[in-house]
């Protein structure tokens, strides 16, 4: 693990992969940050203002900032790659073509989308790269202490991998806010409901990441014919009315991440 990185950005995904790759043990003397608003960074860790001028290319240069500021950032982050950097990048609706036109010397390009649970080492991650198997094998080694990492057979499914698991998180907590409240309209406490909706959630997804069945046949196994539990779930299933809301969530957070990608194209 000694590898020079250089993160341009430690906001909430950035800081949540910052604390996942030290979690998993790597050295903070080998992790520079520059942010111009981060309060401080973990101890260890080098953290600048502005980009570092006169030093080698960093071996690995990830691009955490927000996708609109890649064009007044590409001056500062240009000088510090060169042709041993590979350059992650976790920037929603960037495509390797603007990244490859805007960043032409470094040695290797990956897209990362990753969510905040990187921090715990559980998020799962896609992958998406212009690279040689060597900065493969190396994206994969900085990946292993965020989550699980899938590589995508091709760039055009990166829209929707980042509405189901980039966004996918708030969609989930928002679910759970909806049976907290659901709850408390009916009868429970509120701050009670919000308790049991959250463990109910976190035991239910512990036990599926550890089942051999898929959540769907885990469904089916829950409920017995005319139970409680069944009953819930033909409320669900009507009219496929879940599926088909999910389905239309998803489809708008892929748009926009489209969209985006038609964006950032234009701006640079």
């Amino acid at each position: 693990m000694s590898e020079s990185i250089l993160m341009f950005g430690a906001g909430n995904m950035g800081g949540a992969i910052l604390a996942g790759w030290l979690a998993g043990g790597r050295d903070p003397a080998s992790v520079t940050v520059v942010d111009p608003f981060l309060e401080a960074a973990p101890e260890g860790v080098r953290l600048l203002r502005e980009a570092p001028i006169g030093e080698s290319p960093a071996d690995v240069v990830l691009l955490g900032f927000k996708p609109q500021q890649l064009a007044a950032a590409t001056g500062t982050v240009k000088r510090n790659v060169g042709e041993g950097t590979l350059l992650l990048s976790i920037l929603a609706g960037v495509d390797l073509a603007t990244l490859r036109d805007v960043f032409p010397a470094a040695g290797a390009i990956v897209r990362v989308m990753p969510n905040l649970a990187a921090a715990l080492g559980k998020s799962p991650i896609a992958l998406v790269g212009d690279a040689s198997p060597a900065a493969c094998a190396l994206t994969d080694r900085l990946m292993a202490p965020l989550g699980t990492a899938e590589w995508l057979s091709g760039e055009d499914q990166m829209d929707l991998v980042t509405a189901l698991a980039g966004s996918g998180p708030a969609f989930v907590y928002r679910f759970i806010d909806a049976l907290a409240q659901s709850a408390a309209a009916l009868g429970l406490p509120r701050e009670q409901a919000d308790r049991l909706a959250l463990a109910m959630v976190e035991g239910a997804a512990a036990l599926a990441a550890r089942s051999g069945h898929a959540p769907g046949e885990l469904a089916r196994r829950v409920a017995s014919p005319g139970g409680v539990t069944q009953v819930g779930l033909d409320v669900l299933d009507a009219d496929a009315r879940l599926l088909r809301l999910l389905e239309d969530t998803l489809r708008g957070a892929r748009d926009r991440s489209a969209e985006m990608t038609r964006e950032a194209r234009k701006a640079t």
